[in-house]
């Protein structure tokens, strides 16, 4: 008798479900290098100093334009694509 209680209970609520808004998946938005984290990673990775930088748009992308100045006085340009971090 105490097995058909608990069945009759059990039938008689609705099965657990999460809440609405646990059932949306929200996609965070994609993380975008900012340009100071692009001067820092270049200047670290080319032991050189960013002395200009910009910003363009290449298809649809961001993508900063750094010119480095090195210890023996070479100039040079990379460019990073922002949404990646890829070195180009």
């Amino acid at each position: 008798m105490v097995v058909l209680i608990g069945a009759a209970v059990w039938a008689a609520s609705p099965p657990a479900s999460p809440p609405p808004t646990a059932a949306v998946s929200q996609k965070a938005a994609p993380r975008q290098l900012t340009m100071d984290q692009a001067v820092r990673m270049v200047e670290r990775r080319y032991k050189a100093r960013v002395v200009r930088a910009e910003s363009i748009k290449r298809a649809g992308r961001t993508v900063y334009v750094l010119r480095l100045l090195d210890q023996a006085g070479r100039v040079f340009t990379v460019r990073i694509d922002a949404s990646s971090g890829r070195i180009f």
